[in-house]
């Protein structure tokens, strides 16, 4: 499977060269193309998981405007993160998630307070990137494996990875500085596929 996967991947860019006018669309949907293939989700999974954030994200913005929810989904389980004004929205948005086609599985993470600042936003991007860096200094696991997701300085990861990997990311994530608290949301794999 991941050999037709690399095949196709360069297939597109052979066509690519043959389309200089078309480079910069060719080009996004080849890095795109690579991201899916070192992916350990199957392909339909990975658009479910873009199409669920994306109405989520839609809905939640539909209905709870004074909400600051941010949506992440990975092999079908999503990872609610942000501010709700108050436990009755908190449930309300967990509810209306769970009623979403191919949403198998919330994690609701949404904290009762107002929305973070642009700052605390900006910091937990920061410290996104550092983990995903750290992560990727080669702990011999493929990078989409693990998907990194902070908020208010507590980082969550999600992703499909053997034991192994799980505790090693989890152990990385936690010795970064700034990283106030590691909340793992793997499912274990058996090996690597």
């Amino acid at each position: 499977m991941m050999k037709q996967r690399v095949t196709a991947l360069l297939l597109a860019t052979l066509a690519a060269a043959n389309l200089t006018a078309c480079f910069p669309l060719v080009a996004g949907g080849v890095a795109a193309g690579a991201m899916v293939a070192t992916d350990r989700r199957t392909s339909g999974t990975y658009v479910d998981d873009q199409g669920i954030e994306l109405k989520a994200a839609q809905v939640i913005g539909e209905r709870y405007p004074s909400a600051h929810v941010n949506v992440t989904s990975y092999n079908r389980a999503v990872l609610l993160t942000g501010e709700a004004a108050d436990e009755a929205q908190r449930s309300a948005i967990e509810l209306q998630l769970r009623g979403m086609p191919n949403v198998r599985r919330i994690y609701n993470h949404l904290v009762i307070a107002p929305a973070s600042s642009l700052p605390q936003r900006n910091g937990d991007t920061w410290l996104t990137t550092k983990v995903r860096t750290r992560l990727l200094e080669g702990n011999g696991y493929p990078p989409n494996a693990i998907k990194v997701v902070t908020e208010r300085g507590v980082v969550y990861l999600l992703g499909l990875v053997t034991q192994a990997e799980g505790d090693a990311a989890a152990k990385v994530a936690a010795s970064t500085s700034g990283v106030l608290q590691v909340v793992t949301l793997f499912e274990t794999i058996s090996t690597t596929p």
